[in-house]
This record gives C-alpha cells, structure tokens and sequence, in this order.
C-alpha cells in the first residue's frame, strides 16, 4: 500500500493533478497494471454481496420510501430516451428504465431496512451501497458480469480507503460523501474509462453528495434510504457528463476553497489515505462485514449480547437498571450521548428505532432476537413492559471500547460493549460481546450459505422457490456472466402485485 498525504493547497500552488486525492483515486480504479485475475477471495466475497443487496430489496419491496423510489424511476422508462434503449432494471418492477433512475429505486431498495453491509473505521459506511448504480450501468452499456465484478472490487477498495483515511462524521458530514466517489471510482473500473475522465467524475461527486449529518440525527426521516440512492444516481451522471468532456470543481478535496477546508478540518485538514499500488490485489472488500439484523451495524453485537443476558436476568421486570459501556461512536449516535428524546420515543420513526441502541437492547433481551419487520412495529414499540424497560436503559462511554473501536489490527477491533444490569434486590449482572456473532471474527462468521439462508429467508413468500434457486445460481456465477444475463440478478416477483400496493400511494410530479 502506498500511504498519501492529502492536505488543503491554496490556488497558487497549482497543485499536478497527479498529486491529488481524486486524480490517485482515479488511477486505482484505471490501473492497467492491475492482475488478469481478481483476487479469487475478493470475487467470491462481491458475490455474496450481491446475493445480499438482493435479499434485503426483495424483503423492502412493500416500504413505502422503496415504492415512490420505484414510481419515480418507472416514469424514465428507457424507450422514452432514445439514448438510454437498453436501460436498466429495477426490483419489483418489469419495465427497464435510465439506469441513473434505476440505480435511484434500486439503491433506496437496497437501503430501507439497514440490512446490508457495513465498514467502520474512522468514518462510517456501507460499502454495497455502491452496487445499485454499478448494475444498472453493467446492464444500460451491456457489459458482462466480469466488468460488473470488477466494478464493485474497485468501488469497495476506494471506499474502504477513504473510510480508513478521512472521517467526516466528526464534521457532520453525512458519510454518502465517500460513496459518490467509491461509486464513481467503480463504474471507472466498470467501463475501463481513462483515468482523466475518472477523475473528473469523482471531483464532481464528491461536490455534489456532500450534505450533512442531520438525516442521521433527532427523528430520523425517509431519507436515510434515498441518500445513498441520491449519491449512486449522482456517480452515474457525473460520469456521464465527464464522459461528454466536461470538467468539475478541482481539486475538489486540497482545494482552499474545497471539501477538506470548508466541510472539515480547515485549512490546516491533513490526512493520510493509504492506496494500492499498481498490479497490488485489491483486497479492502474482505474487510467489510454484513449484517444478521436489520438495526444499526454498532447495535448488532448488542442484539447478540441480550440473547446471552436474558438467559441470566430472569423476569426483566426485576431489572432496576442497564447501562452498556460502550464506544464514543455507539454512546453519541446510537446511544443516550446522542441527547436526542426521539430514542426514547414510542412513537418514533422506524428508522429512529434502529439508530437506538435502548430500544433494540430493551427489544432483544424480551423477544430473545430481532426481525426486520416486528420488531420496529408500531403496537411493539408501544407495549408497555417494553417502554419501562427501554427508558432503564443508558449507555456510556467507556474509554477502552473507544480504543478498541480503533485498533488497527482488524481481528481486535470492536464494536459492542459492556452491558451491567442491576437487578430490584441489588444483584448485579455482567456480560459483554465484542463483535457480532456474524462478523468476521466472530462466533458464527458469513459465509456463502449464510448469504443464501439470508436470502431465502427474506425471500420467503416473495420470490417462489425455484426462481430463487435460479437466481441464487446466476449470482454464484457472476464472473460469468454474459450481458444478458445480468437480467437475472433481479430475482422474479409478482409484479402485479407489487403495483397493486403501490398504487396506494400519493402521487407526484412525474
């Protein structure tokens, strides 16, 4: 790995292109120095991905944020725009639409129930978020799954990159803004683009998706599921327009007046992101992990952890107390060191809910696990053992699960905490769980039977049995896969049905 320095330049320096954070960006996704063969682990890992992002799209369908995504884009059909006449597809939808609207519903999709993967490090993210906009451009420029694969490697390598190097929560800054580059950085990859192009197509992503953290703050809204959607369609038609010649805001990140001097830290920001080198595998995928619950990723050991506890706590409506000692990150966002009532608010938001870690801790230790759908119901977030136990509920932050939070060594990193619960009779119970049973260094690590138990499980009632194994089958075999082919990552429903419930909806503009 070759470690740059990324610091803000005043406007007479004229900082080379080549000494930029975006142009260096660029040059990994268009290495053509690059091994003939993707790393066999990271291919295999970008498969389960996509079997994942499938399975949560497929179980959010019915959301209502996922069908006005979906009404959106089924008002860009692809025959509209001579074009687009391939277009692209989109779940829970026939007609093939622009692919920038495709990737819009299809990353909403993905998006809604906080289901799929994760990285955290010193920011935050969801790598496959990437995914959406890199399909439906595979299927709009009728590349093969090879090119598709080769996108997504990409993508995740430079979102992992900017992850690790450039935090941007400590701003405010919503983490979308490392997305737009990673996808823009992909659909390079994807459709072996040069590297000026690229890096044009970062520059202006990067402009263009950076908003902030309040969408991830008090009640959480319906656009934590459009604005990763938002920044996906924004790469494709950055590159669209950069394909065309046309150039962007540069340098977008050293600039004095750019993305590291105004959105963090100032004209003294100085920042380190480590890169492959050229012809070095590009392995930051294997890195990132999945979820087993639909909550917030810092909450899914905790999950684990009540299923542990309540093996101990008997009744819980002898519990006087619980405070989780846990990470800065999980205190302050998560957390009661949010200082945000709407986590202790019954009548929340579901995407309230699960950025909190008192209800989903109160939630586990009484159902004894979690369900993407049950559990954020109205009536259960009502019930009334449950409201008198989530508000016992506090976190704190411990400074040891802060420094494990950030240990560069991977296998000891950690994301859960220390949970004391104190009992009426002063009896005091303690259990704590680094990471989740599903993560890498786990008890029960993913692997690719559980993507596809995952899949199946949410697919359930959904997708019929053999159009299931069919899909499963024409994802195991992405490499493979011909242009036309692509066609069979959108696993087959009833569409019928599906309109049915969205013409239930208001309508818009389009």
């Amino acid at each position: 790995m070759i470690e740059h320095r990324v610091r803000v330049h005043p406007s007479t320096s004229r900082l080379p292109r080549e000494e930029q954070l975006a142009w260096r960006l660029a040059s990994v996704a268009t290495n053509t120095e690059e091994p003939r063969e993707l790393d066999a682990d990271s291919a295999a890992m970008a498969v389960n991905r996509v079997i994942d992002n499938a399975s949560v799209a497929v179980a959010a369908l019915p959301r209502r944020p996922v069908a006005v995504a979906r009404a959106q884009a089924a008002a860009h059909p692809a025959a509209a725009h001579p074009a687009a006449a391939r277009g692209a597809s989109v779940f829970g939808a026939d007609a093939r639409v622009s692919p920038e609207w495709a990737a819009w519903a299809n990353g909403t999709a993905v998006r809604e129930l906080d289901f799929h993967d994760t990285y955290l490090a010193a920011d935050y993210s969801h790598p496959g978020d990437s995914i959406p906009p890199l399909l439906a451009v595979a299927q709009h420029a009728g590349r093969t799954g090879a090119d598709l694969l080769r996108g997504i490697v990409a993508a995740y390598e430079i979102h992992v990159a900017l992850v690790r190097g450039i935090c941007l929560h400590e701003h405010r800054v919503d983490h979308v803004a490392h997305l737009g580059a990673a996808a823009a950085c992909g659909l390079g990859a994807l459709l072996r683009l040069p590297t000026e192009t690229v890096y044009q197509a970062v520059q202006q992503a990067v402009h263009t998706t950076t908003a902030t953290r309040q969408s991830r703050k008090g009640e959480i809204s319906s656009w934590k599921a459009f604005a990763p959607a938002f920044a996906g369609k924004a790469a494709i038609e950055a590159v669209d327009r950069a394909m065309r010649g046309e150039t962007s805001p540069s340098p977008i990140y050293e600039g004095e007046d750019g993305f590291l001097a105004w959105m963090l830290d100032g004209p003294a920001s100085d920042y380190r992101v480590s890169l492959p080198e050229p012809g070095e595998p590009r392995r930051a995928i294997l890195d990132t992990y999945t979820k087993e619950h639909s909550a917030e990723y810092q909450a899914q050991a905790v999950i684990d952890l009540a299923r542990r506890l309540r093996e101990r706590t008997g009744p819980l409506d002898r519990v006087r107390s619980i405070v989780l000692h846990t990470s800065h990150h999980t205190h302050r966002v998560i957390g009661s060191g949010a200082n945000d009532p709407q986590k202790y608010d019954p009548t929340a938001s579901r995407e309230t809910l699960d950025h909190s870690v008192p209800y989903i801790l109160a939630v586990a230790l009484e159902d004894g696990g979690w369900h993407h759908e049950c559990s954020y119901a109205r009536e259960r977030a009502g019930r009334p053992a449950t409201v008198e136990l989530w508000r016992k509920i506090t976190t704190v932050e411990d400074p040891e699960w802060t420094r494990r939070y950030h240990d560069p060594d991977p296998e000891r990193r950690a994301f859960g905490g220390r949970a004391v619960v104190t009992l009426d009779d002063g009896a005091v119970i303690e259990d704590e769980l680094a990471v989740a049973d599903a993560h890498p260094a786990g008890a029960r690590p993913f692997d690719r039977p559980a993507y596809q138990a995952k899949f199946r499980t949410l697919a359930a009632g959904v997708v019929a049995p053999a159009d299931q194994d069919a899909f499963l089958n024409t994802a195991g075999n992405l490499a493979e896969l011909t242009a036309a082919e692509l066609d069979g990552l959108f696993p087959t429903v009833d569409t019928d049905a599906v309109a049915a419930r969205d013409a239930q909806f208001p309508k818009g503009l389009f």
